[in-house]
């Protein structure tokens, strides 16, 4: 079963955080471009999206706020 963290999207692109038996699944997409990674920790998978060069800093910071703001209603 695959549950959803997070959801972001711009017009630059659009991140998602989602976890799968105990990982983490990133999947990050843009004109042109596509990244899919399985990460141990959440941690890990926000760092894989800080050096992805393709991810403008704009929808970096507004995935990782996504991402809190998703935290904290749980």
């Amino acid at each position: 079963m695959i549950r959803h963290l997070s959801d972001t999207r711009t017009a630059e692109g659009r991140v998602r955080f989602l976890l799968q038996n105990g990982q983490v699944l990133l999947s990050a997409e843009g004109p042109g471009w596509t990244h899919q990674s399985t990460h141990l920790t959440l941690e890990r998978a926000a760092l894989q999206v800080a050096l992805l060069p393709q991810v403008s800093q704009a929808l970096y910071e507004s995935a990782l706020s996504e991402l809190e703001r998703q935290a904290q209603m749980e």
